[in-house]
């Protein structure tokens, strides 16, 4: 989605004063190929902004040109070409300046209107960002190298004066030196690179973090090849700026020549580090005796792995969180002492793929054997405890055969001995995997989060379980609120500012039941998915709605109209609530026992409901048919294949005998509608699209 598509729509006095010598209808041929340039991060008026500023001139000519060759407007177009080239050609960074101020207020009108800026504006800044700066370190090269000929040429005594000049300016601006002296384009190179380093360390934190959130059902663009291609592009860097720097070694002084050194390599020992890590996450809830897999990549493998007489072992063990600690507080770089669990078929090749230029190692049918479990906190149970498999491997790295030892922690994971222990390991890794910050001590995580951002996170679960596109709406979230905070009477939004607590999610027992609010939503999902996906689909299920809510909102409606809610009382139900005339006239809102999954596996919902003559109409005013007619199975007729005669399951309630309601096809009793209120599904589904995330990764995760 470009910028332009959506404040090309937003009135014009939004932008007054915005477009003069860059007219509007320019912007508008341009469109989004002007926001794929890096205008914004152009901010000196060196050779390198200035040569970056004629080529995006040039570029943006050329663009016109080709826009001019099918345009109806052709002569227009050449106009604006002529008007850019005679105002910018001699100042090209004043285009820029142009355009930066254009960009800057549109994303301000933007801004002001919706509050956020889509998630892929964040990330194509991030990509146009980096894309500078490794043109610039480039750019910074070249100026190296041209440099480097010209010193060579000096005379020893023009040499000699410049090192103690140099060595001089050091002490008293601590190495911040300005100018076109080799020794300084030298320093200034180091230090682009380390800032090119740091966002490629980030970029691969934020890679890792995503990947932890779609543990949760968040989408994940889990391609490595862009950021593997970024790391590589800054070893070719690093070993082009180290070959300049040993050159003119014994001009610059063994403490400079040291220092540059010293930081080169620390930029190489960050970057291979880092590119060692886990592709595919192990099962984050681990049985014992039950196979798994997982594969770890190393991004620089193809370009820096050294050929070896025996092939590069990675292996797996298990470590508890208390070593995961330690191992990552000490940088990764100590060999593991003890593992806490026994993993069968644990070492696997590292091997490299010359087709796809990539190096992984795949592990294909590990097996927790046994876990030692460590000593737990206070109330905490076995299903709280978290390990994590520990990925090692030692290599040698370029050509002075560098040793290095790898190591990659995979996310958090509970290990459990039976089926039962299930949902509560599931709902340890749900908050963790949701509430963990980007950068942190494993496996510190919040104990105590915002409501709003336990909903969305109960909302991306819910949508990835069940795989539907028709998320929760906000009705819904109120009924969760007052059903985890036990607050009934309170408005939807007194639980605004509220934050929940982890013994609230899955340790305290919901008043008068025998569960938790996980376990209790883990049924719903369970439930749901397994046995109506569609019927939530096509938003016939109200389901989070309380039954004195359902009260309210049937008491008034015509006889036979009836809604669909899940259980309070039992885990993985579902209920019909339906209107009926007592004997002496009166109102009254019955609840059919609830359905489980074995229920519905037997006859389906949408059967059931065809069954029951006295549903007429599904709240607030849509006939059943019409509504769960396409969800209605065939029934069969008369014998079958072997002669024999079919026979059909169908389902009855006592207040159907009772009541002798006329069948379905009788005239439905017409009342006014009731007041309005926030339950009016079926309704159009809410939009989930991966802008939403914004709630969930901060703009700066980009």
């Amino acid at each position: 989605m470009s910028l332009w598509s959506l404040v090309s729509h937003m009135p014009p006095e939004h932008f007054s004063g915005l477009f003069g010598e860059f007219p509007r209808d320019l912007r508008s041929l341009l469109a989004d190929w002007l926001e794929n340039q890096p205008w914004e991060f152009i901010t000196g008026a060196d050779s390198f902004c200035t040569s970056a500023a004629g080529a995006l001139l040039s570029a943006m000519v050329e663009k016109l040109r080709c826009l001019a060759g099918g345009n109806e407007q052709q002569r227009q177009v050449l106009q604006h070409i002529s008007n850019l080239e005679n105002a910018y050609r001699r100042d090209p960074l004043r285009l820029v300046a142009t355009v930066k101020g254009i960009l800057e207020g549109e994303r301000a009108a933007l801004l002001k209107r919706d509050r956020q800026l889509p998630l892929s504006f964040h990330r194509r800044q991030e990509e146009l960002k980096f894309g500078l700066d490794l043109q610039r370190l480039q750019h910074r090269v070249g100026e190296i190298q041209v440099l480097q000929e010209q010193w060579k040429q000096m005379g020893d005594g023009t040499r000699a004066c410049r090192q103690t000049k140099l060595q001089e300016s050091q002490l008293k601006t601590d190495g911040k030196l300005q100018g076109n002296d080799l020794p300084a384009l030298l320093l200034e190179a180091v230090k682009e690179l380390e800032g090119a380093k740091l966002q490629v360390l980030k970029r691969l934190h934020i890679w890792k973090r995503q990947q932890q959130l779609a543990g949760n059902g968040a989408v994940f663009e889990e391609n490595l090849a862009p950021l593997q291609k970024r790391c590589e592009n800054l070893v070719d860097i690093y070993f082009q700026l180290q070959q300049q720097v040993v050159a003119v070694g014994g001009e610059l002084g063994s403490d400079l020549l040291s220092r540059l050194l010293e930081r080169l390599n620390s930029v190489l020992s960050a970057l291979v580090e880092s590119s060692f890590l886990v592709e595919k996450q192990p099962p984050q809830v681990l049985k014992t005796q039950t196979k798994f897999q997982a594969s770890v990549r190393f991004l620089l493998g193809a370009r820096l792995l050294q050929a070896s007489a025996k092939p590069y072992v990675v292996k797996a063990d298990m470590v508890t969180e208390k070593q995961a600690r330690e191992l990552a507080l000490g940088g990764y770089g100590t060999p593991l002492s003890e593992s806490t669990g026994e993993i069968v078929h644990n070492t696997v090749a590292l091997e490299i793929n010359s087709t796809s230029a990539t190096s992984c190692a795949t592990f294909k049918n590990m097996l927790l054997k046994k876990i030692k479990r460590c000593e737990r906190k206070g109330s905490e149970s076995v299903t709280e405890e978290k390990c994590a498999v520990l990925f090692s491997t030692d290599v040698t790295l370029g050509p002075g055969h560098l040793p290095f030892h790898l190591q990659a922690l995979s996310l958090p994971i509970v290990v459990i001995v039976h089926g039962n222990q299930d949902n509560n390991a599931k709902a340890t890794v749900l908050w963790d995997n949701a509430f963990s910050e980007l950068e942190r001590v494993p496996f510190v995580v919040a104990e105590r989060v915002p409501w709003e951002k336990m909903c969305e996170t109960l909302n991306l679960r819910f949508m990835a379980e069940v795989q539907t596109s028709k998320g929760l709406l906000p009705e819904h979230y109120f009924f969760l609120a007052q059903k985890i905070f036990n607050n009934s009477s309170a408005s939807p939004e007194d639980f605004h500012n509220r934050s929940v607590s982890w013994a609230q999610f899955n340790k305290e027992i919901l008043p008068g039941r025998g569960f938790t609010f996980w376990q209790w939503f883990d049924g719903v999902l369970d439930l749901t998915k397994r046995c109506l996906k569609s019927y939530w689909s096509d938003r016939l299920i109200i389901g989070f709605i309380s039954k004195q809510y359902v009260s309210k909102l049937l008491g008034q409606k015509p006889d036979g109209t009836f809604l669909l809610r899940f259980s309070d009382s039992e885990i993985g139900g579902i209920t019909i609530a339906h209107v009926i005339r007592g004997k002496d006239g009166s109102i009254q809102v019955e609840n059919i026992q609830p359905f489980s999954a074995k229920d519905l596996h037997i006859r389906s919902l949408g059967d059931r409901i065809r069954d029951l003559a006295q549903l007429r109409n599904l709240y607030p005013d849509k006939p059943k048919d019409q509504a769960f007619g396409s969800h209605y199975n065939k029934e069969q007729m008369g014998k079958d294949g072997r002669g024999y005669v079919s026979t059909a399951i169908k389902m009855t309630v006592e207040s159907e005998r009772d009541q002798k309601l006329p069948p379905q096809e009788s005239p439905q009793v017409g009342l006014p509608p009731g007041p309005a209120n926030m339950y009016s599904l079926p309704g159009p589904p809410p939009e989930q699209p991966m802008d939403n995330l914004c709630q969930v990764l901060a703009p700066d995760m980009w």
